[in-house]
């Protein structure tokens, strides 16, 4: 699934293509996403200009000079840029045209991403204003993450992954924090001390921004909006690397599940 550098590398590859330029139509050749696609978007979108792109946790805002469109990409979604229109694949089921002839276009196989529109601030849309902090901003840090952790007996890796607490976290930047910080991923929420929630804040920043530089992970079916494939998952500590030798210690990196994702770790450096 697409998580926070993945949307984030998508809004960028995606901004020089869009920033000012006019939607001339758009195409809806399925509706049937985890939202329907709302019927009337494409007058809706007809003639307006795109102002911006921004993120917010995993989601895509895309700012027009009237509304605004909220994507997400689901499991297996992704925008492409298109220099000219080419005839649509059988998950190609949204078009936007510009008026430089280039087509945005959104690929789905599981339909399990969504198109929204609204007239209002999208980042008071319910999906948006119930995320917790960015974990990039300045309001993400070791004291957030103490005084959330507090009375938890959750384990620290799901707190993590918890939309509602921090934002666009998802499960391999879950399992590489936390082997950059040393802490064991079943590890209770409410017994990371504060020094280690500080630990903890620092390396999901940096590994966060490690993995926008790399352009994401291509695990599966993601690819950046020029077609090419992100690389962060060459040069994980942990995540997917069950067997194979700790990058720090040599010993086997283990693989359990926690829920109904699998989670990476070394036993040895993770306590």
């Amino acid at each position: 699934m697409p998580e926070l550098p993945e949307v984030e590398t998508t809004r960028r590859g995606l901004l020089p293509a869009m920033r000012g330029r006019r939607i001339v139509r758009a195409e809806v050749r399925e509706r049937r996403l985890r939202w329907p696609i709302a019927k009337g978007l494409e007058g809706k979108l007809a003639g307006r200009t795109v102002r911006d792109l921004r993120r917010r946790a995993k989601y895509l805002v895309v700012d027009l000079d009237r509304g605004a469109l909220i994507v997400h990409l689901g499991m297996s979604g992704r925008l492409a840029v298109l220099d000219r229109p080419v005839p649509p694949g059988p998950h190609d089921h949204f078009d936007l045209v510009l008026d430089d002839g280039r087509v945005v276009r959104f690929n789905d196989p599981r339909r399990f991403g969504s198109i929204l529109h609204t007239e209002v601030d999208p980042f008071a849309h319910p999906l948006l204003a119930a995320c917790g902090p960015e974990p990039l901003a300045e309001a993400f840090d070791g004291r957030y993450l103490f005084t959330i952790t507090r009375g938890r007996r959750a384990a620290i890796k799901d707190v993590l992954m918890n939309a509602r607490l921090i934002a666009g976290v998802g499960n391999i930047y879950a399992s590489e924090a936390l082997f950059r910080a040393g802490i064991h991923p079943r590890r209770a929420a409410g017994r990371v001390s504060a020094e280690r929630c500080e630990a903890l804040a620092q390396a999901m920043r940096a590994t966060l921004e490690a993995a926008i530089e790399a352009g994401g992970s291509t695990l599966r079916d993601w690819l950046h909006a020029d077609g090419a494939t992100g690389y962060f998952q060459q040069n994980t500590f942990a995540y997917d690397r069950a067997g194979e030798p700790c990058r720090r210690c040599a010993s086997a990196i283990r693989m359990i599940r926690q829920g109904a994702r699998a989670t990476y770790y070394c036993p040895r450096c993770q306590r």
